[in-house]
């Protein structure tokens, strides 16, 4: 069942960003915009090139108003290890959330019958509202420019009530309005 529109049920796990270890939990979501970045292992292959994409799109996120978290279901401790000794991971800026107990991707629907993490995305709005996902095949890596266009045309909606964006909508791009004079015309 899809989350889209479903606030982030609760959760706590422990993470770690820029040398320290933290606590996250569903309200850590709440009063920004959020990106919750899944993937499934640290010390593998396609999620480095992954993290380190949305490493190089975090300033641009920031200045959106987002906040940005990976987690897998390593632990804490794992991501911590992997961030001092690979070269992309310790561009990471952001928050490493770590899952060995397997909720918080239970919880996203994202677990594989392996155990891991699927490579999922998640954009979660100011009030803990799932607002966009993706799930890709463990093989095929994301590309983090198109969550910036996401987080674009998110916010727009939310402060625009009626409109919406049609596709490859672009900041400053034409909107819809809904409406009976519309149908069958587009």
């Amino acid at each position: 069942m899809s989350l889209i529109g479903k606030e982030v049920q609760p959760f706590l796990a422990q993470a770690y960003q820029n040398g320290d270890f933290k606590s996250v939990s569903e309200e850590t979501f709440k009063g920004q915009w959020s990106v919750l970045c899944f993937y499934p292992a640290d010390f593998t292959f396609v999620c480095p090139t992954e993290l380190e994409d949305l490493q190089n799109q975090y300033a641009t996120l920031k200045e959106l108003g987002v906040e940005v978290y990976s987690c897998s279901t390593d632990t804490h401790f794992t991501h911590k290890a992997w961030h001092d000794h690979s070269p992309a991971i310790s561009k990471i800026e952001y928050t490493m959330i770590g899952d060995p107990s397997h909720k918080i991707s239970t919880l996203f629907d994202v677990l594989d019958d392996e155990g891991l993490a699927q490579r999922a995305t998640f954009i979660i709005d100011p009030d803990g509202v799932v607002q966009a996902m993706e799930i890709n095949a463990d093989g095929i890596g994301r590309d983090a420019s198109t969550i910036v266009n996401k987080i674009k045309a998110a916010q727009y909606v939310r402060n625009n009530p009626g409109e919406v964006c049609p596709a490859k909508w672009q900041e400053g791009g034409e909107t819809l309005k809904p409406s009976l004079d519309l149908v069958g015309k587009i």
